[in-house]
């Protein structure tokens, strides 16, 4: 039973991270990063290149959870651990990653 109940905590999550790495890539206006703030189309160079890089991001981030799914519902322990540690690590690394990128495509 508590792989089931693992599956629909974990599931839903990593599929709302790959959700917003395909919104990303897919979106015609620049996608944002933090939640309320604004990245206009006049403040980066292109677009397009920018969102691709957005939704890599985002998918790449959410490959670490669907691991930690997928791990969690045949050894829980371990995909409890490879969870935190995912967290732990990869919003740090969603911080740097992004930084990155915004200043990649920003005009200059």
């Amino acid at each position: 039973m508590g792989n089931i109940i693992w599956l629909i905590i974990t599931v839903p999550v990593s599929a709302l991270f790959t959700g917003i790495g395909i919104f990303a890539w897919k979106r015609k206006e620049p996608m944002w990063f933090w939640s309320g703030s604004t990245v206009s189309a006049e403040e980066i160079a292109d677009t397009a290149a920018y969102n691709r890089a957005n939704g890599i991001m985002w998918i790449a981030f959410s490959l670490l959870f669907w691991g930690c799914a997928i791990l969690g519902y045949f050894r829980p322990l371990l995909g409890g651990l490879a969870l935190f540690a995912a967290c732990a690590a990869g919003i740090p690394g969603l911080i740097v990653a992004y930084g990155k990128i915004y200043s990649r495509y920003k005009k200059q």
